[in-house]
């Protein structure tokens, strides 16, 4: 079971979801990843993106330590369930509705955003490691109109896969791994 590590809801417990569909991101690699978020300002007051949340433990981990609005993207039913119980946990321990879970895959997701306009300033991608290369291009292609200025997105992946296929719009700034996962920092330009 993970918990949330830092600020308002620090110390909370979180549901994960059972069996092998999701892969959680560690505590190590999280407790590392907001540091780094923390420490450049990123997460008062932001727009926040889970993209293939899992059990959203990225999204909510953000709500915690001050993002103004996080949505964590999940299709997989068991994943959904416990996404939507760790924002409820969350949103009632900070008496708001900052975090919210919508079901369905990330690019029909991105596509629908591309209609509302609204921008965001951080994003988080972890998804499964079956997902091809190329699959994860066109993801990214498709996020790079719904960043906004000064945006971060932070790509987890195996250390074993390839450097991303950065699209038009997208640079990758810097890369750190952490024994079987790497994250990868990328910018709008």
């Amino acid at each position: 079971m993970g918990r949330i590590i830092a600020g308002a809801a620090g110390g909370l417990s979180l549901k994960s979801v059972p069996g092998d569909a999701t892969r959680p991101t560690t505590d190590r690699v999280k407790e590392a990843l907001f540091s780094r978020l923390e420490s450049r300002d990123e997460l008062d007051g932001s727009r926040v993106l889970d993209l293939y949340a899992g059990s959203g433990a990225l999204g909510v981990e953000a709500a915690s330590r001050g993002a103004r609005a996080v949505v964590l993207v999940e299709q997989a039913p068991k994943a959904i369930g416990i996404c939507q119980a760790n924002a409820s946990l969350v949103n009632k321990l900070l008496r708001s509705d900052t975090v919210t879970v919508r079901r369905g895959t990330v690019n029909t997701f991105l596509a629908a955003e591309t209609e509302t306009g609204r921008g965001w300033d951080l994003v988080f991608m972890d998804p499964p490691y079956p997902l091809t290369e190329d699959e994860l291009a066109t993801t990214l292609q498709s996020l790079v109109p719904l960043l906004n200025v000064g945006a971060l997105v932070v790509l987890e992946r195996s250390s074993r896969s390839p450097e991303p296929v950065w699209p038009d719009g997208l640079v990758a700034v810097s890369s750190k791994k952490y024994g079987e996962t790497i994250l990868w920092f990328a910018e709008p330009v």
